[in-house]
């Protein structure tokens, strides 16, 4: 038996349970008896698969499974689940990220065991300076900070004071979780603008630049969350232009600005880059969540205050996922990876939109659908989402009640969030069909309704 074969063996072993994660593996001699071939294959087969980092081995103590004792759940047969909006796990560079992990150990050795720059490695920086420029974001190293996921720069822009010396918090409605929450939990001043699939209405927004002590308006520019909508060039300009004008700042969230397909589209950034819009951008959805890896390009104004806030926050982000970062970016791994993600949501993203066209009921509406990963559909007249959520479920299809995506004075319960994203193509026309059934059957039954 060839050491290829016999890993197959092993790795077929740890597939059935019949290996468990932390395990002891069989000693060489056992191994190489039970399966009747010579002791320098399965040391062969050994150190491969410690080289994958599949086994470790312990002085005198042998070989052991790597992970942990709990076993993933895998997904029932036949769900649906437009409910999860992470990346598509099956697209993850998880090899390429891993030989990227190795070298950035063997560079930074040295550095991982010392405090780093609070707004991140100086190289990654500069990377970083290079790589934006691809989205039209044109920036000096020195006002780019690495952070611990796109939210941890959110989360301390909010709180910080801003050099117009305003208070109120201008954010679109509905916005993401974790953005409600950052505002919520420290009782800030807000004002909500709606967000409908016509994107906002630009003359309430210079309303309350105009009438309001708006320090900033928090806007994710491509593919809202939960939206899905994209602002047009003309949007932007003119939302740069009203920050201007009535001295406001506009913190750009651009997660997935590397998904757009639309050659000329440009972040609000580039109609003003001298520090009027703050550019935040995650790698979170693009690449692996777990790596919690973000960048913010900031005012000179407020670099200072920004550092001791991220000082205090966490004093940096881990050096070995920075150091990671800048091999992969640099290697030319992203740029592959990116292109062939663009197409891939693109792909969704039509199949999402025609699949509502065909089986969503009249009265419904929906929104978004350009890149496949957020979209919205809204109910038809007072119908509660959390209904329809509870009742999709019983047909193996999951999706988001949008309700707590809104602030409290501006809520609404009758709006869902779908995403494709780790839905397979053949499934997403089954799923809408399923849901356009499930309004249906709502429809005529009043306790569902508000």
């Amino acid at each position: 038996m060839k050491y290829e074969e016999i890993i197959k063996e092993i790795e077929t072993r740890i597939a059935d349970g019949s290996l468990m994660p932390g395990e002891r593996l069989p000693s060489v001699r056992a191994l190489s008896k039970e399966l009747q071939c010579s002791i320098n294959s399965i040391l062969k087969a050994y150190t491969e698969l410690e080289k994958e980092h599949k086994v470790y081995v312990v002085p005198k103590s042998g070989y052991f499974l790597v992970g942990t004792s709990s076993k993933q759940q895998s997904q029932p047969s036949g769900l649906i689940d437009f409910s999860s909006a992470g990346p598509d796990r099956s697209k993850m560079p998880y090899r390429d990220y891993q030989h990227c992990m190795n070298q950035a150990i063997d560079l930074y050795k040295e550095k991982m065991f010392q405090y780093s720059e609070p707004l991140g490695l100086l190289s990654l920086r500069h990377q970083l300076s290079r790589q934006l420029q691809d989205l039209q974001v044109f920036a000096d190293p020195a006002r780019i900070a690495v952070v611990t996921g796109s939210q941890q720069a959110l989360d301390l822009l909010v709180s910080l004071p801003f050099p117009n010396g305003k208070k109120e918090i201008c954010v679109e409605q509905p916005t993401h979780f974790s953005f409600i929450d950052s505002i919520t939990s420290r009782g800030l001043p807000f004002a909500g603008i709606e967000m409908t699939d016509q994107g906002i209405n630009l003359d309430h927004l210079e309303e309350m630049f105009s009438n309001r002590s708006i320090k900033c308006f928090y806007t994710v520019s491509r593919f809202q969350n939960p939206t899905g909508y994209c602002y047009s060039n003309e949007e932007k300009k003119r939302m740069v232009e009203l920050a201007q004008m009535y001295d406001v700042y506009i913190i750009e969230d651009d997660y997935m600005g590397d998904l757009d397909t639309r050659r000329k589209a440009d972040p609000m950034f580039a109609y003003d880059p001298s520090g009027r819009v703050i550019y935040t951008k995650s790698f979170s959805k693009v690449l692996l969540p777990g790596l919690r890896l973000g960048t913010a390009v900031l005012p000179e104004t407020m670099i200072e205050d920004f550092t001791k806030a991220k000082f205090a926050a966490d004093v940096h982000t881990p050096v070995l996922t920075q150091g990671a970062l800048e091999i992969y970016l640099e290697s030319g791994m992203y740029h592959t990876h990116i292109q062939q993600l663009r197409q891939q949501y693109k792909r969704k993203g039509m199949i999402l939109k025609q699949a509502c066209l065909d089986y969503l009921p009249k009265g419904t509406t929906f929104s978004g659908a350009e890149s496949g990963f957020y979209s919205t559909i809204k109910l038809p007249g007072r119908m509660k989402a959390k209904f329809l959520a509870d009742h999709l479920k019983k047909k193996n299809v999951l999706v988001q009640d949008a309700t707590d995506m809104y602030l409290p004075p501006y809520k609404k319960e009758n709006l869902i969030r779908i995403s494709v994203s780790q839905v397979e193509d053949q499934h997403i026309g089954e799923g809408v069909r399923k849901i356009g059934e499930g309004i249906e059957e709502l429809l005529g039954k009043t306790v569902y309704f508000m």
